[in-house]
């Protein structure tokens, strides 16, 4: 009996993180059941980092970097790391979903592929995915973001017009060595 105690009381400890070099101190967690201490620890000033400039906004790719056609009124929304020395490029559109899969359709000279019927997505292969060197293929992804009776895929810019974008385009260009 006291050994299934003990092996409870050993498996209901929360265990805690070792610290590591540059993290701050954080006070220890009162568990359950412990009596309070009646000293307290002198508070020390919170020392706040020097305010920070906001960060500049990233300058909007072009399609000659992307090495893909843009949707003519596409708004540069944001880009990402994708891992493996990629990066995947996110616009909105006014446009309806089906105006931009005829436009890529017709740009790119490809049918692509109807990924996913609700909500509609859609996507052309622009390159080779070599799985060895590449987190995700290179190609033109189109979503629908009004499916279902959703407003839209809300603009990230405040008070940015439009305040939602219809149709989002993700962009994954293909990587240096596979461009042609």
């Amino acid at each position: 009996m006291l050994s299934l105690w003990a092996a409870s009381v050993v498996v209901g400890q929360t265990p805690q993180p070792f610290p590591r070099p540059g993290e701050p101190r954080t006070p220890p967690v009162a568990t359950p059941g412990a009596t309070p201490s009646t000293q307290t620890a002198p508070v020390q000033e919170a020392r706040q980092p020097p305010a920070q400039a906001a960060p500049a906004r990233e300058a909007a790719p072009t399609a000659v970097t992307l090495v893909v056609p843009l949707y003519p009124t596409a708004q540069f929304l944001a880009s990402y790391d994708a891992g493996r020395g990629q990066r995947y490029y996110v616009f909105g559109a006014t446009a309806s979903f089906t105006d931009i899969v005829g436009y890529y359709r017709t740009q790119l000279d490809e049918r692509g592929s109807l990924v996913f019927r609700e909500p509609p997505t859609h996507m052309f292969e622009v390159g080779r995915f070599r799985e060895e060197t590449m987190a995700f293929p290179p190609g033109v992804t189109v979503k629908d973001w009004t499916w279902g009776g959703s407003q839209g895929y809300p603009n990230p810019t405040l008070g940015g017009q439009p305040a939602r974008f219809p149709t989002i385009i993700m962009i994954v260009p293909p990587v240096a060595a596979e461009r042609r």
